[in-house]
């Protein structure tokens, strides 16, 4: 159930608080398309973004991944520099036009190859390889056959994760099937700030179910072809939605945007159906009858954790005028996002901001873990996306200080490490990002990077915070203050 949460993470009781456990996973993670570059390298062909970028007006500066970080070609030097920051794991996705250009077919070896290499060097410096199949490079072609409202699109997903464990799965022992399934489906599909930028809110829907079903389906084929040790995981970014007041309209607004952001993922995946107040919600829009008999029980597949993905809170509230969904964080749109949800307005909480113009709030972050072990007990989670976007600039020394990114992962580690204490499963971390990269819709003005990359030479500078995170990740220990470990 939804319901309004404290807005105070509560200080642990008794045990040091800077602890984290024995075997905690330490990470970092980046995003195919954000880094390699290469993209007609090797037989790769056009995904989505490709399309999207290369379409005027769409992302700022008219930037594309065509080069991204050249990760395609530097991917040593950056398994060196996750060395010398003593990570324990490194979350990638696959690039699946790189994997299976257009979508169908045999593999390209060359793109596999790729991968093997990645992987074999990870491993021979102690850092173990987590793969996410799916990071929103969705094949060009499976686009122009109608994408993820298709429900043909979830087969050839389920055909692509086989082929990706037939090739790394004696290397890999953890695999994410989809990174943030809410982008792809009602960003892609309904506001269009992402590729593949239609704007439909019943496409966004559909995209939604088949989505989940290509989950479904990627797990029955990864477990057809791993070995019995081997992990099965979904990342989401799920949303802490906040009410504006206790006002009943209010605390009916934060139901309908849990819903859509929220329970129309973890309804099917973790309880095997779809809540009952979306199907309501919609039923203007739609009447789910692409929901076939049988595929709720192809996506309620058994998980051996859930991946986390959070930044900041969602605030909202009745709209009083016309709803202002520009406000949700998420880019501007004429078009909603938020499929059967007009009569809610979203704002900006109070307080300080990263460079997305997000509020910096970690409460959020315990709020949201206490809530899925409230609801998911049984589940471990993994926190497989957390950082923050500052304006980052080399100094004169060659140096790049960033203490307010310091000051973000210091404050959002010790929430991590309070929901610890108060009983949630939480197994690891990943910091988001590895090296500053291409941020999707703002091109390359954003930097989340715990590593500077100045993208004319490529030349790679670990910023601050990358030396406070490996002191972190080493030790396991958590400062007692912000600039402690530096």
């Amino acid at each position: 159930m939804t319901t309004v949460t404290r807005r105070v993470a509560p200080a642990p009781a008794s045990i040091n608080a800077l602890q984290f456990p024995q075997g905690f996973t330490w990470g970092t993670a980046t995003a195919a398309y954000q880094i390699e570059g290469a993209a007609s390298v090797d037989g790769r062909t056009p995904s989505i973004w490709d399309t999207y970028s290369h379409t005027p007006g769409r992302v700022r500066n008219g930037d594309t991944g065509d080069v991204a970080t050249d990760h395609y070609h530097r991917w040593r030097e950056d398994v060196a520099i996750m060395a010398d920051l003593g990570v324990s794991a490194y979350r990638f996705s696959l690039s699946w036009p790189r994997v299976q250009p257009t979508g169908r077919g045999p593999a390209v070896q060359k793109g596999l190859d790729f991968y093997r290499a990645l992987t074999d060097a990870l491993l021979e410096k102690g850092i173990e390889p987590v793969v996410t199949l799916y990071h929103w490079d969705l094949p060009q072609e499976l686009e122009d056959a109608g994408g993820w409202p298709e429900r043909v699109t979830s087969d050839r997903f389920a055909d692509y994760a086989t082929l990706a464990a037939r090739a790394l799965g004696d290397r890999v022992k953890t695999w994410t099937t989809l990174n943030e399934p809410w982008c792809s489906a009602f960003l892609g599909y309904g506001s269009g700030v992402h590729a593949p930028g239609r704007t439909d809110p019943v496409a966004a829907l559909r995209a939604a179910h088949h989505l989940n079903l290509a989950h479904g389906k990627a797990v029955q084929a990864l477990r057809a072809e791993l070995p019995s040790r081997a992990r099965t995981s979904i990342t989401l970014n799920i949303h802490h939605v906040r009410a504006l007041t206790e006002a009943a309209e209010d605390l009916d607004a934060v139901r309908r945007i849990d819903a859509l952001a929220n329970r129309v993922f973890t309804g099917p995946l973790l309880e095997g159906a779809y809540p009952q107040d979306l199907l309501q919600d919609t039923a203007g829009l739609t009447d789910w009858s692409f929901v076939q008999d049988g595929d709720l029980a192809t996506i309620h597949q058994p998980l051996d954790f859930l991946g986390v993905n959070y930044y900041t809170p969602t605030l909202v509230s009745a709209a009083t005028g016309e709803a202002s969904h520009g406000s949700d964080g998420h880019g501007a749109s004429e078009h909603s996002p938020w499929p059967g949800a007009d009569r809610v307005a979203f704002h900006r909480p109070e307080g300080s901001t990263t460079a997305m113009g997000w509020a910096v709030d970690p409460s959020g972050l315990y709020d949201l873990l206490m809530r899925l072990k409230a609801e998911f007990p049984a589940m471990p989670l993994m926190i497989t996306e957390n950082g923050a976007a500052f304006d980052d600039y080399v100094n004169p020394e060659g140096e790049v200080s960033d203490p307010d990114r310091i000051a973000y992962l210091h404050g959002h580690l010790s929430v991590v490490q309070r929901a610890i204490v108060a009983g949630v499963d939480v197994r690891g971390y990943f910091l988001w990002s590895l090296l500053d990269n291409f941020e999707w819709g703002y091109g390359y003005s954003k930097r989340f990077g715990a590593v500077y990359v100045d993208y004319p030479t490529g030349k790679r500078i670990p910023k601050a915070s990358a030396r406070w995170y490996a002191d972190v990740a080493r030790t396991g220990t958590l400062p007692d203050r912000e600039g402690g470990n530096q």
